[in-house]
């Protein structure tokens, strides 16, 4: 076997093991991402059953609690979505504000199992702030 022959062969092999190795891993991570989206973005895409994350701005009067049982609607300029959280809200929850929630859709309503609301009047998580921005609403000065 050739000199040139041996290094082609483990050039395949080498291949062959990267190759594998990236599929892999994507395919791990694609079980593991959370992606983020607006409500508009929402409505327009197919979610399905899947673990996302949506931002956007808690509306005003929109909040209802029994008990551990939060009840809201996170909106943006052209939509807005129902969301249902069972569990101890931040302190600085309230209408108004922006907020990320995390969970899967149960038919119309957006089961959350985590609510990140902002920690002081000048934040704004990166995320919603250019989603607000690219929509012409953005209120803020800057992001931290």
């Amino acid at each position: 076997m050739s000199p040139k022959l041996k290094r082609l062969i483990l050039f395949g092999v080498a291949a062959i093991f990267l190759a594998t190795a990236v599929g892999l891993t994507v395919s791990a991570l694609k079980e593991n991402i959370v992606y983020f989206y607006t409500p508009s973005e929402i409505d327009t895409l197919e979610i399905g059953n899947r673990a996302i994350r949506m931002g956007g701005l808690v509306q005003k009067d929109s909040i209802r609690i029994d008990g551990l049982t939060a009840r809201f609607v996170v909106e943006d300029v052209n939509s807005q979505q129902a969301v249902i959280y069972t569990g101890a809200l931040p302190d600085i929850f309230r209408g108004g504000q922006g907020v990320i929630v995390e969970g899967k859709f149960n038919n119309d309503t957006f089961n959350a199992d985590t609510v990140m609301a902002k920690h002081d009047e000048q934040y704004m998580p990166r995320e919603v702030a250019d989603k607000l921005k690219e929509q012409g609403v953005w209120q803020g000065e800057a992001t931290k």
